[in-house]
């Protein structure tokens, strides 16, 4: 349960890191509470993740995948570029991901 915790808590890292492009500098509103609550709930459940999880493991899987998923949504809807170097980059990145969560 704490590994899917875990994920949820990733996912809306994604979700508050390119929430933080469409704040404008925390200018709009809706954007910005958005954003704010994806901030909360993500360090809520890695909070709750932390229960069972090693910190380690669990704070490395965690900003893994922001890093990834940011990245990827980055290139999907911000028009950054999809270098072979860039992609290459993620790849070594959820690898990591997938053996902490193989070891822990």
């Amino acid at each position: 349960m704490a590994w899917a915790i875990l994920f949820t808590a990733g996912l809306l890292e994604i979700g508050w890191a390119i929430g933080l492009k469409y704040t404008e500098g925390f200018s709009r509103l809706v954007p910005s509470v958005l954003t704010l609550a994806a901030m909360a709930g993500s360090i809520i459940l890695l909070g709750l993740a932390l229960k069972t999880l090693p910190i380690g493991t669990a704070y490395a899987v965690w900003t893994g995948i922001g890093a990834v998923g940011t990245a990827a949504l980055g290139i999907i809807l911000l028009g950054e570029p999809a270098t072979a170097m860039r992609l290459a980059s993620i790849g070594l990145i959820v690898s990591g991901i997938v053996g902490l969560k193989l070891v822990g």
